[in-house]
């Protein structure tokens, strides 16, 4: 069953290759449109197919489709998925368990570098699954975070698993039993700047809060908290009072929560999915 799966996801990509007219397809007959949709291929095509299935299923990749039991159902929004076919590797129980996504700078700063630990590791202490990208900087502070407090985390990449490596900052931490992989694009598929805003869809949609460590002035970070917060999530920014990042100013203005402390972030975990009113607490970062 994996390797058919996986079979029918690359013919999905291979044949009909955006992800609308995927969804479209599953939204329309499920697997057997995706399967009538590529008739056409030849048994050449087909075997190729087939033997790349093969060997991601060797490698312990999966996938589950949009209308699949496990397909995670914060994914779904408004009856559509925000992705139609994650592959995944890794313990599948954390599409499912309560998270919190993380974003921030690949060149994070000093001041935000300690606070991005701090936050990856609170939100491990609070038994949630830390959410984010594969970059260098925030992303890998707060996964290293969350892996050395005994938390889970889902790393979300913006290219295909056939460029996926296991970095080496996490080689001593990396358990299979509490990460979880995903990738919404064809296994193939190199790194892309459109790859890696479309894969932040993905972090604020498991997520039931985004926190934003570092948001430049445009950019990726700051396009995940102004989708999330268009899809109704809660955005948590970090404010460092008159150090506070250009982007991180912006959505404070736009209506995010700003956190002060871990205090505050963890007054606020703890009170999801409703939001208070904000503690007075002693400013730590």
């Amino acid at each position: 069953m994996p390797i058919q799966s996986l079979t029918i996801a690359l013919a999905a990509f291979a044949v009909l290759g955006s992800p609308g007219r995927i969804t479209k397809a599953l939204q329309d007959g499920g697997r057997s449109a995706i399967l009538q949709a590529t008739s056409h291929l030849n048994s050449e095509q087909r075997a190729d197919l087939e033997h790349t299935a093969e060997r991601l299923a060797d490698e312990g990749i999966q996938v589950v489709m949009y209308g699949d039991r496990g397909y995670p159902e914060s994914l779904v929004i408004n009856g559509k998925p925000i992705a139609p076919i994650p592959f995944y590797k890794g313990n599948s129980e954390l599409f499912h368990r309560p998270s919190i996504g993380m974003c921030g700078s690949r060149n994070v700063s000093e001041l935000g570098l300690k606070p991005a630990n701090s936050c990856g590791v609170e939100v491990a202490n609070n038994s949630m699954v830390v959410v984010s990208g594969y970059a260098k900087g925030v992303d890998t502070a707060t996964h290293l975070a969350a892996l050395e407090s005994a938390g889970a985390r889902v790393i979300v990449l913006a290219e295909g698993f056939d460029h996926f490596r296991i970095k080496q900052e996490f080689k001593s931490h990396f358990d299979w039993r509490r990460t979880l992989v995903v990738s919404q694009f064809a296994p193939s598929q190199p790194w892309k700047a459109f790859a890696a805003m479309a894969r932040n869809g993905i972090i604020f949609g498991l997520a039931r809060a985004l926190v934003v460590i570092e948001a430049g002035e445009r950019g990726g970070t700051l396009a995940a908290g102004e989708g999330a917060m268009k899809l109704g999530r809660p955005v948590l920014v970090l404010d460092f009072g008159d150090s506070t990042p250009a982007g991180n100013f912006k959505l404070l203005n736009k209506g995010a929560r700003p956190v002060h402390s871990v205090n505050d972030l963890r007054f606020v975990l703890r009170e999801l999915p409703r939001l208070r009113s904000e503690p007075v607490v002693e400013k730590l970062f």
